[in-house]
């Protein structure tokens, strides 16, 4: 009769596996942070690279499915190319399966040590930084002591019939391959079903000639959770997660073909007799070096059928006010994106905040526009796309709001504040264009026309502010103190301009040369003006805190 305590020990060994994965994941994106897009940027040009830059995180992170995500997120934020996504995936699942050999050299004995390190660097210690070693080290620790309590829990599953009699099936190569991608699509993690594997092996529930086609299925189980992180991104992104489904398909083809035409279970097998646990480590990590040798050149190819499986499409302009490059609620959490979490999401921001920031940019140009040709019809135009910058104020603040209680890096959470703030800024500016703008239907009705004199200064100012904001949009480069100082020198001209303006309109009106009302209008206009070149610097000093 099957014993409830074999399946509370399973979970509980199972719990405490992922929680491990996770500290380490967690720790690992805290103490690299935003360091992770330079480290890619950098190392993914080569293909070669590209491949041990893959297998180290995964190494590093105990999980190929969070790697791929990763890259999920980064190709579908621009950080990284789909040509440059492949390497890393090959890598990825290569690195999966260090967990499979280091379960199979017995390392777990060590785990109670990595774990009692692990925690005395998080509780002895007062430097962050030393915090996030200690999560890595104690996560480390508690994935193996999950791991020996998966063991020794299903050791006593031998001696029940019903399991053993299940277990049969998966001789056959289709039910042995469905059988594994379903319990790692369930559970998420190929490193922690392998584990099991290794353990039900060990235990002498399942020999190595029924868990070699289980472990194929394990690879194609582990693509599941990349796939659930591609809903809602980019065709690209979609396409890279295509790209991870058609390596692992395809090395389950070639080694099922393998193992049931030659004698390679039975070679593999004999490297290591007696240790089952040692044999499947070692399929495990032929499968994936073997499928990356044989695919690596065909990268190129792989990109390319997985545009034909996923062509581009006519994109029509999408209806309706959206965010083009954030992806807000729940699908960008730490859990789903541990590592390479904060490069995405700061990437991602500031693409936004650009989209945004010319949004802005183009309602200043029309406002002033609008005034030179006294004309209302601009308005209804400059009012649409002054809701659409409320919108994507509104949006911003709340994806900052949402990921920012989240962020354990210092230097990120710098970042996202001052892209709240910078937000805030360009809304502000939108909404002095359309003060600007709204000076025209009072133009109209009282019939009031600028003088030639004071229509110069208007284009003076409009030009002025066009040059300021594109000044924002560029990127402040290593000498961020220069590109600051240069920002400043155009509000300082602003300011100039219009204590230099409101002079020479008092002398207009002395004149008689315009009207007390048009008068009225032109010093109001310049105090938008004038805050505009407010909010210009505001947004500039805020950009320096958040570098790309």
């Amino acid at each position: 009769m099957f014993d409830v305590s074999i399946l509370l020990g399973l979970l509980g060994g199972l719990a405490l596996f992922l929680y491990g994965m996770q500290m380490m994941s967690s720790g690992l994106e805290a103490a690299a942070g935003n360091r992770m897009k330079q480290i890619l940027e950098r190392l993914t040009a080569n293909r070669f690279l590209g491949v041990l830059v893959g297998a180290g995180i995964t190494a590093a992170i105990q999980s190929s499915s969070a790697t791929t995500v990763m890259v999920v997120g980064f190709v579908n934020s621009g950080m990284m190319t789909l040509r440059q996504a492949v390497w890393i995936i090959m890598g990825a699942n290569i690195g999966t399966t260090i967990t499979g050999q280091l379960i199979a050299l017995d390392i777990g004995q060590l785990a109670p040590l990595f774990a009692f390190v692990g925690v005395a660097l998080i509780v002895f210690f007062k430097k962050p930084q030393v915090h996030h070693y200690g999560s890595i080290l104690a996560g480390l620790g508690v994935l193996f002591i999950g791991m020996e309590m998966m063991s020794s829990s299903m050791e006593p599953l031998r001696e029940w019939p019903a399991f053993v009699n299940l277990v049969g099936t998966f001789s056959n190569p289709l039910v042995g391959i469905l059988a594994g991608a379903l319990f790692t699509a369930v559970i998420q993690s190929s490193s922690a079903s392998v584990g099991i594997l290794q353990a039900l092996a060990v235990g002498g529930v399942v020999g190595i000639d029924s868990a070699v086609y289980v472990l194929f299925g394990q690879n194609i189980g582990t693509c599941i959770t990349a796939l659930l992180a591609s809903v809602g991104t980019s065709r690209n992104a979609k396409r890279t997660t295509i790209i991870h489904l058609m390596f692992n398909i395809f090395g389950t083809v070639l080694f099922t073909i393998i193992c049931m035409t030659t004698p390679f279970t039975e070679l593999v097998a004999s490297l290591t007799p007696g240790s089952p646990d040692s044999q499947i480590a070692n399929m495990h990590t032929l499968f994936n070096i073997v499928t990356t040798l044989i695919l690596l050149p065909a990268g190129t190819l792989m990109v390319k059928i997985a545009m034909r499986i996923l062509p581009d499409r006519a994109e029509s302009e999408e209806e309706g006010m959206h965010l083009a490059y954030l992806v807000p609620g729940p699908a960008l959490t730490r859990q789903e994106h541990p590592i390479g979490f904060s490069a995405m999401y700061v990437n991602q921001l500031r693409q936004e905040i650009n989209r945004m920031l010319g949004m802005a940019r183009q309602n200043v140009d029309i406002a002033f526009e609008a005034v030179l040709a006294a004309d209302p019809k601009y308005l209804e135009k400059a009012e649409e796309t002054e809701e659409y910058l409320d919108f994507l104020n509104r949006e911003i603040c709340r994806y900052i709001s949402d990921v920012i209680v989240n962020e354990s890096n210092e230097q990120d959470s710098t970042a996202i504040s001052a892209y709240y703030l910078i937000s805030g800024n360009i809304e502000r500016i939108g909404d002095h264009a359309i003060n600007i703008c709204e000076y025209t239907q009072l133009l109209k009705k009282k019939n009031i026309r600028f003088s030639e004199e004071a229509a110069a200064e208007l284009r003076g100012m409009q030009n002025v502010c066009l040059e300021a904001i594109d000044l924002l949009s560029s990127d402040p480069g290593v000498d961020a103190d220069r590109w600051l100082d240069r920002v400043a020198a155009f509000e300082q001209k602003i300011d100039d301009m219009t204590s230099e303006f409101r002079d020479c309109q008092l002398d207009r009106m002395r004149r008689g040369a315009c009207t007390d009302e048009g008068g009225i209008i032109f010093s109001e206009l310049l105090t938008d003006f004038e805050r505009i070149g407010d909010h210009v610097l505001n947004i500039a000093q805020q950009r320096v805190r958040a570098p790309a």
